[in-house]
């Protein structure tokens, strides 16, 4: 967290304030407010995402050997409404909420890897698979219910998408002999890549959202110098 200096956060169970943002939980909704510069090219980012879960899971995963690292999807189905006075743009639909906690860096555990989150007619399906440092790997999917209850999905075979415009590889799982295909990129950085994909899993076809990740170009000496210009560094 480098936007802010020390004095500019505050951190409670109900709420979370970076300067003039924060995050407020009532029990019922996340509400997210923001208010923010937008860089490269200074423009004004202001108003509010809400979030409802429709349930709460349990569900966290562990994902490495040292347990140092851990996933929580939170929230795996959830109403998200977005209201932005600057930009005017107003939107709601599905959502998902989630987090990794970790008590070491993510360059650290990680080499990379490749995640998704899709609605399916009963509940949400995700998958979430990687290199972890040390070269081992790990290839993980689950199915929600309405209850946020959690059962296991074997994903399918790996499933190539194009690189980004960076160049970064991207890929997914889709059943056998039903390709995965990219829909759109939404964002496209050195190191990291979130789309829009369609695939298959467990028979169902499904529009998903998709996320890479390489770790490995983000600890890169060049990408490290790269950061501040997309990201302020404060005391």
């Amino acid at each position: 967290m480098t936007e802010r200096g020390r004095r500019h956060v505050s951190v409670a169970p109900d709420h979370f304030t970076i300067g003039p943002s924060a995050l407020h939980w009532d029990g019922t909704t996340l509400t997210i407010a923001i208010d923010e510069i937008g860089t490269p090219l200074p423009r004004r980012v202001r108003g509010s995402v809400r979030v409802t879960p429709q349930a709460i899971t349990d569900h966290v995963v562990t994902l490495n050997r040292d347990g140092d690292h851990r996933w929580w999807p939170i929230a795996p189905l959830s109403r998200v409404e977005v209201n932005l006075s600057e930009p005017d743009l107003c939107w709601s639909g599905s959502g998902y909420f989630d987090m990794n906690q970790g008590d070491t860096p993510l360059a650290d555990g990680f080499r990379s890897w490749h995640w998704s989150r899709a609605s399916t007619p009963d509940g949400a399906a995700v998958l979430y698979g990687g290199t972890r440092r040390d070269g081992s790997t790990f290839d993980l999917g689950w199915r929600f219910d309405g209850s946020g209850q959690a059962t296991a999905l074997e994903p399918g075979p790996p499933a190539a998408l194009p690189k980004s415009g960076w160049r970064l590889a991207r890929e997914t799982r889709s059943d056998r002999g039903r390709p995965a295909a990219l829909v759109e990129t939404l964002e496209d950085t050195p190191f990291y890549a979130r789309s829009v994909v369609r695939a298959s899993l467990a028979g169902e076809s499904v529009t998903a959202m998709h996320e890479s990740l390489s770790l490995d170009r983000f600890a890169s000496p060049v990408v490290q110098a790269m950061l501040p210009f997309k990201m302020p560094r404060r005391g």
